[in-house]
């Protein structure tokens, strides 16, 4: 009777991971196609282009005829018209100079494009800086990290690219890079009162800024668990700026900081290391040009960054969770599946072998000895039909490893009879019926191996193979 039971649990164990094994290739296979049906190009975000005017980065500024400005540059080696904002380090960029007759035009930001033209006609500039784009003869000065980013646009410091480019007017060695923008902590009460607002309704706005309020669509696809945003205006004074950022994200842990120091946006909270750095560079990097000779609100700035923060993340650059990505436990799951559905196969056949070379015993029966005769009534009929059907099994579990049962009906069909032919056995159906559930699907996987084009995957030679 133990023997008995012993058997059943086993049969049982052995049809139990052969069902865990289908089950499994069935996630796998939909899961693939899931995958292929996934497009990391599809961000929400708005790519169209806008003409100039449209945004709001055209300002009020204008600038004197091309004649009264080259008067002006010829009476003095560096003119400001009314509105500009750029500034430099003057005893750094005199240093340049030396004795030699450089001479700097200096226009406000947000000039249409007749009035840059203007400035650009203005032949006895040597340099000219419109907003914060520096120019002189055939050359553009651009800045081409964070640090010359940040002096540029939170504080309007063109220092690094004006020496770059007077160096190289004057056939001198290019000045090594150095950041211009200090910083400091901020103090008791300033962190207070920014705290203060960012617990009220998410964003402090400071005197001078131009933000008046939080781009919402923007915002929730970028940060869909929400964000918190102070709005600074530039820093032109040259003292050292507060950096909020660090502060704020000892306050608030785990959540999303953005900080607008002028048109310079600085990303602070979970996962900084690893996004900040990559968002702030594609960005700027793509828009900076543009950024350095229009007068552009924050608002619109804002927008356009959180809208580069999604396409960051729809992406799919990261494999770890970032502030704005849950965890997908298909996607960590998936890779295991192939190694639990080949345990499954592995110990289904393993099984299988074990039950059809399993001596008889019993009380009085040593092992090796005869098996006795049973009652014709009573002794079962099955034949090769579990070997046949193990065999089969395995056959098509090779051939799913090969190929996709998408796209191979007869391989699909096939897998279908094994399934049937594998319940009937369970029910004790008729041996008639189990076999010709076998045959059917015998000639479905033939047909499969046929379009597979393996010889060694026909029924009857890997049968013969293995079964011999």
């Amino acid at each position: 009777m133990t023997g008995r039971l012993g058997q059943g649990r086993r049969e049982l164990l052995r049809w139990a991971f052969l069902g865990i094994a289908v089950v499994v290739l069935v996630v796998f296979l939909l899961a693939q196609r899931q995958s292929t049906d996934v497009s990391y190009g599809r961000s929400p975000s708005s790519s169209a282009g806008v003409e100039e005017g449209s945004a709001g980065e055209l300002s009020d500024a204008s600038v004197p005829s091309v004649a009264e400005m080259t008067a002006l540059v010829a009476a003095d080696p560096v003119v400001r018209l009314p509105g500009s904002t750029a500034r430099w380090d003057e005893q750094r960029v005199r240093e340049f100079i030396g004795n030699r007759d450089v001479r700097i035009l200096v226009a406000p930001p947000g000039l249409d494009e007749d009035e840059r033209g203007r400035v650009r006609d203005v032949q006895n500039a040597t340099v000219r800086v419109i907003g914060t784009e520096v120019s002189g003869g055939f050359y553009q000065a651009l800045a081409d990290d964070l640090p010359s980013w940040r002096d540029q646009f939170a504080a309007g410091d063109v220092t690094v690219p004006l020496a770059a480019l007077i160096a190289k007017l004057t056939d001198q060695p290019t000045p090594p890079d150095r950041a211009e923008l200090r910083w400091r902590e901020p103090t008791d009460r300033e962190l207070a009162v920014v705290a203060a607002d960012l617990r009220a309704t998410g964003l402090h706005r400071a005197p001078g800024a131009t933000l008046t309020k939080i781009p919402a669509d923007n915002a929730k696809n970028a940060f869909p668990d929400g964000a918190r945003f102070v709005a600074l205006p530039p820093q032109r004074d040259g003292a050292p700026v507060p950096r909020y950022g660090p502060a704020l994200t000892r306050l608030f842990p785990g959540t999303p900081i953005v900080v607008m120091y002028g048109l310079w946006i600085e990303y602070h909270g979970p996962g900084h290391d690893d996004f900040a750095e990559l968002a702030g560079a594609s960005f700027y990097g793509q828009f900076g040009n543009r950024l350095s000779r229009y007068d552009y609100p924050q608002g619109n700035v804002l927008a356009v960054y959180l809208d580069r923060v999604t396409d960051v993340r729809y992406a799919g650059l990261f494999e770890r969770p970032l502030p704005y990505r849950p965890i997908d436990p298909l996607r960590v799951a998936l890779p295991a599946l192939p190694w639990v559905f080949a345990v499954c196969v592995a110990a289904f056949l393993i099984l299988s072998i074990r039950s059809l070379r399993r001596p008889a015993t019993g009380p009085g029966i040593r092992p090796g000895s005869p098996r006795p005769r049973e009652p014709r009534r009573h002794r079962p009929r099955r034949g090769r039909i579990p070997a046949r059907l193990a065999g089969l099994t395995a056959l098509a579990v090779e051939m799913s490893l090969l190929t996709d049962a998408r796209s191979d009906p007869a391989l699909a069909r096939g897998i279908v009879r094994l399934q049937a032919a594998s319940e009937a056995l369970g029910a004790d159906l008729p041996d008639r019926h189990v076999r010709t559930l076998l045959t059917e699907a015998a000639d479905e996987l033939d047909d499969a191996a046929h379009k597979l084009g393996i010889p060694g995957y026909r029924p009857y030679l890997y049968l013969r193979e293995r079964l011999s």
